[in-house]
């Protein structure tokens, strides 16, 4: 079993670099965990990511999602069947992430299955500043959050694939 760790966003846009944050605060919680490989830093989307996740068994992505009414700081842990667009997993000439993955799967590639796709999304505040800062409300939930989102994936990275 191969997982690749996935942190996606912009170090210098505000909120966006908590992927990034989270992935390499997992990378060194991880150092010594055979068949886990860390890309700390992603900003590739839609049918670019096909390239990234090949022959790979999972894929645990860490980014960041704005949703209306959203608290920063929260998240949630996503598969691929209830999987919202983020601003990283697809852009304007491309294809979203899920259809991207169908179109691999349709094209023989060896990408993780469904039931091995698992994105774990916090919610942000400010993903358009430039700044090599979160924003405060993000910051001061940044402890409590990656607490949480670094046992998921260690609990994840344990776990047998379906």
């Amino acid at each position: 079993m191969t997982t690749l760790l996935l942190g996606m966003g912009n170090p210098i846009l505000s909120d966006d670099a908590v992927g990034v944050r989270l992935a390499g605060d997992a990378a060194r919680r991880l150092a010594a965990t055979a068949g886990v490989d860390v890309i700390e830093e992603c900003r590739v989307g839609g049918l670019n990511l096909l390239e990234v996740l090949d022959g790979y068994d999972r894929v645990i992505v860490l980014d960041s999602v704005k949703t209306t009414g959203g608290v920063p700081g929260d998240w949630y842990h996503l598969g691929l069947d209830s999987l919202q667009e983020t601003l990283h997993l697809t852009n304007i000439h491309d294809v979203n992430f899920a259809t991207a993955l169908e179109l691999g799967y349709r094209l023989g590639m060896c990408l993780p299955e469904p039931p091995n796709v698992h994105v774990l999304a916090v919610e942000i505040e400010d993903d358009m500043t430039f700044s090599d800062r979160m924003t405060p409300a993000l910051e001061d939930a940044y402890p409590r959050l990656a607490a949480a989102i670094l046992e998921e994936v260690e609990a994840l990275v344990a776990a047998r694939p379906e």
